[in-house]
């Protein structure tokens, strides 16, 4: 089993295989998935801070769409392609472009993630 922090939100354990957007969804961990986690958007844009070198690299297909994403960094993979191929420690920060988009698709939370600068928790949001 691998653990993953989503840094604000907390964490969740998931065996190899598991991409961190699926890893989000099971722990109800707010990250966007507008196409639905088929690489054909940008919405599950994250940071991966830690433990990078536990996924999937990174392909070609990914990296075109991590073009029209925004602030884009170094550690920027999209959640729906990256997948969990060793066991560890991997630290996640969902960006904020991802979080407004998960609001977008889920009106009942519209506010609740970049509006106030809390997490779902109760805790702050880093």
């Amino acid at each position: 089993m691998t653990t993953i922090r989503f840094k604000g939100f907390g964490e969740v354990d998931v065996p190899m295989g598991t991409s961190l957007l699926e890893a989000a969804t099971v722990a109800h961990f707010p990250e966007g998935s507008a196409c639905g986690g088929v690489c054909a958007c940008s919405t599950c844009h994250v940071y991966v801070t830690a433990g990078a070198g536990l996924l999937s690299e990174q392909q070609d297909e990914e990296a075109d769409i991590l073009d029209k994403a925004f602030d884009v960094r170094a550690s920027s993979r999209l959640g729906c392609q990256s997948r969990v191929v060793e066991e560890g420690h991997i630290e996640v920060e969902i960006t904020r472009e991802s979080l407004e988009a998960f609001e977008n698709e889920h009106p009942a939370e519209r506010g609740k993630y970049t509006g106030s600068g809390h997490s779902k928790t109760g805790g702050r949001v880093l």
